[in-house]
């Protein structure tokens, strides 16, 4: 992509309704553009990031065995009104009624649906377990949208739900999800820490949240330092290894505020290992056994005839969300350094141009070509700016890796840098060869 053609409507100035760091950057880079309060348009290099975060999620999710369907925006109010969630979800839950008459509502959540769905399909327990999801916009009416995406009204996020036949088989369920976000959030080169948390409005009496250690965050935490290096590597998909490691995480104390006990943590952490901070939800899970499937008559067929409600869990990941909080983790000095994995693109080009020299300009569309021939994601800075204003500029929007064409290039070496670190002198083979491996490495 030449940056002259490429859509992002910088910003000088941070915004001045933007407080937190993620909200400035998104809008100083043209990421996001508010629609309205707590709405937002993503504008091309926001939304390409999204897509990207979003892709991870879906592969580890494939990697447990979850199957992706797509459910609608718009819901019946009628199966809301069978599970008694209907009046109980608060004023957030938008209400719609429709040219007949019928009340609908905008999904903020969809274990409603996803009961009827199941319920409607499935009869035996020769058919369990099942695990379902689905990445979806979901509208929450907040009262006081705030922090741009990271609290907003409308929000991409992937939900997952599984159906099995015992408590026993459930907790497996929840145990792969466990699994599963845990390498997620390392995918997207972020320290998610499962914190044991309250239910609230889903239910259930079991759940862990999923919180990055920011300052900005909205969630008190309590916990172990030691927490913080479990390592997940040596763990598999195999249902003995991740219990193992839910034992291993289980065995630290890590709680948000919600849960918090002054006495049982003060009992189980020592001194010098306890962390009080603040954090960023990135993900939820929650098992909740019959709450919905008794209410919906969500049963299955045992061998003898009988009928038995499944047991269900449900399990979401704020994609859009995730943007804002790996900024909140990433973003330094005004310099955003974003994980290759979701990076908008893999490397930029930037040239030293002159009125009456083309020679840069050449040597860097003969880059530009080579490395697009080999399936790299590159940025041609085309502009006539000055090298200073293109290396901030770069530095704002975050592109991992830079070759500079300037006085520092031969014929056949150039300048090469990650942001960040200092630069150094590379064929366009061994450039080639460097982002590839980083690239592959995630």
């Amino acid at each position: 992509m030449y940056l002259s053609k490429l859509f992002i409507p910088i910003l000088k100035e941070n915004p001045s309704e933007a407080k937190i760091k993620s909200h400035q950057l998104m809008l100083r880079s043209g990421m996001i553009k508010q629609s309205s309060t707590g709405i937002y348009s993503w504008l091309p290099l926001g939304f390409k990031i999204m897509k990207k975060i979003e892709q991870i999620v879906r592969l580890e999710q494939n990697k447990i065995g979850a199957q992706e369907l797509l459910m609608p925006t718009i819901q019946s109010a009628e199966i809301w009104k069978e599970s008694g969630r209907y009046d109980d979800y608060g004023e957030e839950m938008l209400r719609i009624t429709d040219r007949q008459g019928k009340e609908m509502l905008y999904g903020p959540t969809n274990e409603e649906l996803i009961t009827e769905i199941f319920r409607s399909s499935i009869k035996s327990y020769k058919s369990l377990p099942q695990l379902l999801y689905h990445i979806q916009w979901k509208f929450r009416d907040e009262l006081r949208p705030r922090f741009g995406v990271m609290r907003c009204k409308e929000f991409f996020m992937k939900d997952a739900y599984s159906f099995d036949l015992t408590d026993e088989e459930a907790k497996k369920s929840y145990n792969k999800m466990f699994f599963a976000y845990l390498n997620t959030f390392k995918r997207l080169g972020l320290t998610a820490i499962p914190m044991a948390a309250d239910t609230g409005p889903i239910g259930g009496d079991l759940s862990h949240e999923f919180i990055i250690l920011a300052e900005t965050g909205e969630s008190k935490i309590y916990s172990d330092k030691k927490i913080i290096d479990v390592d997940i590597s040596k763990y598999t998909t195999k249902d003995d290894s991740i219990n193992e490691l839910r034992k291993k995480y289980d065995s630290y104390y890590a709680v948000t505020d919600d849960k918090f006990n002054k006495e049982n943590f003060e009992k189980n952490v020592k001194k010098e290992n306890q962390l009080i901070t603040k954090g960023i939800e990135v993900g939820h899970i929650f098992y909740f056994g019959d709450k919905y499937s008794k209410p919906l008559k969500c049963s299955v067929d045992l061998q003898d005839g009988k009928k038995v409600d499944v047991k269900m869990g449900s399990y979401g990941i704020g994609v859009s969300r995730l943007v804002g909080a790996i900024i909140e983790a990433k973003f330094n000095n005004n310099i955003m350094k974003w994980p290759t994995s979701v990076a908008p693109f893999d490397v930029v080009i930037i040239p030293s141009l002159q009125k009456n020299d083309r020679s840069n300009y050449t040597k860097s569309e003969k880059i530009y070509n080579h490395l697009k021939e080999n399936d790299i994601d590159v940025l041609f800075d085309d502009t006539g700016e000055n090298l200073s204003s293109k290396f901030k500029k770069f530095d704002l929007i975050g592109i991992p890796f830079q070759i500079i064409i300037g006085s520092k290039s031969t014929d056949d070496k150039f300048e090469f840098k990650e942001i960040d670190k200092k630069s150094e002198t590379l064929s366009i083979e061994e450039i080639k060869n460097k982002i590839l491996n980083k690239r592959n490495s995630n």
